[in-house]
């Protein structure tokens, strides 16, 4: 028997009707969204199984119980979207910033200094206004995605 009954008013099916129909979210919200669909079992919903749902969207039912154990527990927001905590973060340096970062560690370092140093760019970053803060760690990690070595 299942513990968490997924039972959606009118508004709410409309509501996720209308965010699958779309499209312009992320995948993982549409595919939440599909689930909580194909599981509402109150009346005009379907209230398919979760093996139903697993087999018909290709997800697992662990994924299927999670989302309505999410649904029951704290409503459909947070059925959609991602926990915090998640490991997810956006990324403090985007394209934009990522292009200024990878001209300036390109181009000559400020009298007094052979090369680039990572806590340089980090600072000059800052006093250029690209970017609010930002940490030599995170410059690190952004050149060493980008394969550039200020060696």
């Amino acid at each position: 028997m299942k513990k968490y009954i997924v039972k959606l008013t009118e508004q709410e099916r409309e509501d996720l009707q209308e965010l699958i129909s779309k499209g312009k979210s992320s995948a993982r919200k549409l595919m939440h969204a599909r689930i909580l669909l194909k599981a509402d079992e109150s009346e005009g919903g379907p209230g398919w199984k979760d093996e139903q749902i697993s087999e018909g969207l290709e997800v697992s039912v662990s994924t299927i119980e999670r989302v309505r154990r999410q649904l029951v527990e704290k409503g459909v927001d947070a059925a959609l979207t991602r926990r915090p905590g998640s490991g997810y973060r956006d990324p403090k340096v985007d394209g934009e910033k990522e292009a200024h970062l990878i001209a300036l560690a390109c181009s000559t370092p400020p009298d007094g200094y052979g090369r680039w140093t990572l806590r340089l760019l980090a600072k000059k970053m800052v006093e250029l206004e690209y970017i609010e803060s930002l940490s030599y760690e995170e410059v690190r990690q952004t050149l060493k995605k980008t394969n550039l070595n200020l060696g």
